[in-house]
């Protein structure tokens, strides 16, 4: 449920972190007050999105209320995002929650196969898509795009062997991300309506299409091992995709969500840059290192044009260490969840961590070499260099 956009204050600026703590607290909180504790668990870090992108269209920064402690801020104070951006963000992440959970109980996924469970799941589904579709009607959002789009996945991955009717083809990769794509193109140029922007419309949705097309080959490229494994369906295998093909699609897409964010009018382009471009391409490269190979025929720790401290090379070869399984697995992923993600197992975190540890903060500035902003970072917000494309400005 935590996405694929995992910042970490080890490669984000201060300052940048600070904002993005603010709306992911603001989101968590958001949910709680409308929608009751357990609706905090749909917490996800991409539907976060929509939340900074509505700020980074607005001249002032969005209004904050301070709250009280949280362990998950060592049991600190904060001042989080209170905005229409972030009401959006929850309905968005109640709605692809509800889906999601659909698609396991339709599926009949792990524990979902057990009747009592999948009843349970879908009486939780109900609520949230309730839940998320009241939010977005005091938003003025249509939410069908994204209702629909958990049906037409679906559909899509249900016939993988014969012809859909009124089709004399297979499912191609590019039309099994489709429903992905459009859900998060709505959501995206939604922010333009909230934010006042009607011009960034266009490009809100290009940018929408793009993370949507990324999201969705990542987590293909991620669970494809697993997925064979256990002969789970996966766009993929599905569809005779190999991983130096999904690394070129990921590398398009990537470099079409970039193009559409620099088209974009954001005063405070920050911190929406930090996430759908820098971030966007390291989740790219971790998970193809997780996959075993760049993706380019090369083994992981050798990645030609990428030179060390790039955010497009991908992990040393450290091994990792390995999930022990059983009651100290399970624990730790209960905790990983009540923590929204912020805490990780040692072997889950070495993975993120051997990507982190691979910066070094001295020899590279922002608006050069693009590696980190440690070296270069001025001011209050920690922010440096107008018009850096590096996601530092």
């Amino acid at each position: 449920m935590f996405g694929i956009v995992r910042p970490c204050r080890h490669v984000l600026c201060k300052g940048l972190y600070a904002d993005w703590m603010g709306h992911l607290c603001g989101l968590c909180l958001a949910l709680r007050d409308e929608h009751g504790h357990l609706s905090r668990l749909v917490t996800n870090y991409d539907g976060l999105l929509v939340s900074v992108l509505t700020e980074a269209q607005s001249p002032t920064s969005a209004s904050r209320r301070r709250v009280g402690p949280c362990a998950l801020r060592g049991f600190k104070g904060a001042d989080v995002v209170e905005s229409e951006g972030v009401r959006l963000a929850a309905s968005v992440s109640l709605l692809l929650a509800a889906g999601k959970v659909n698609d396991h109980v339709a599926d009949g996924d792990g524990v979902y196969a057990r009747r009592p469970v999948a009843a349970g799941a879908t009486r939780l589904a109900g609520r949230w898509s309730s839940a998320g579709t009241a939010m977005a009607g005091t938003l003025g959002f249509d939410p069908t795009p994204l209702t629909a789009a958990a049906d037409r996945q679906a559909l899509l991955e249900r016939a993988p062997a014969q012809a859909l009717p009124g089709r004399s083809a297979v499912p191609g990769l590019r039309e099994l991300t489709g429903p992905t794509e459009d859900a998060v193109a709505a959501a995206f140029a939604h922010t333009a309506v909230l934010a006042g922007k009607p011009h960034n419309r266009e490009a809100l949705e290009a940018a929408g299409r793009g993370f949507g097309k990324l999201a969705h080959l990542i987590d293909a490229v991620e669970d494809l091992a697993e997925d064979r494994a256990s002969g789970a369906y996966n766009p993929l295998a599905a569809t005779g995709t190999g991983l130096d093909e999904a690394r070129r699609h990921c590398d398009a897409a990537h470099a079409e969500l970039r193009a559409a964010v620099d088209g974009l009018d954001l005063p405070r382009p920050g911190l929406t840059r930090a996430l759908l471009v820098r971030e966007t391409g390291s989740a790219v490269s971790r998970a193809f290192a997780i996959a075993g190979t760049h993706g380019t025929g090369h083994p992981p720790g050798h990645a030609p044009g990428h030179p060390p401290g790039d955010p497009g090379a991908p992990p040393g070869q450290r091994p990792p260490k390995r999930d022990p399984g059983g009651l100290l697995s399970l624990a730790c992923a209960a905790l990983t969840c009540c923590t929204c993600g912020l805490y990780r197992p040692a072997w889950d975190e070495d993975r993120e961590g051997s990507f982190c540890e691979r910066f070094d903060c001295s020899g590279y500035d922002c608006c050069g070499n693009c590696g980190n902003c440690c070296s270069c970072c001025s001011g209050e917000d920690g922010c440096c260099c107008d018009g850096c494309s590096c996601g530092c400005d």
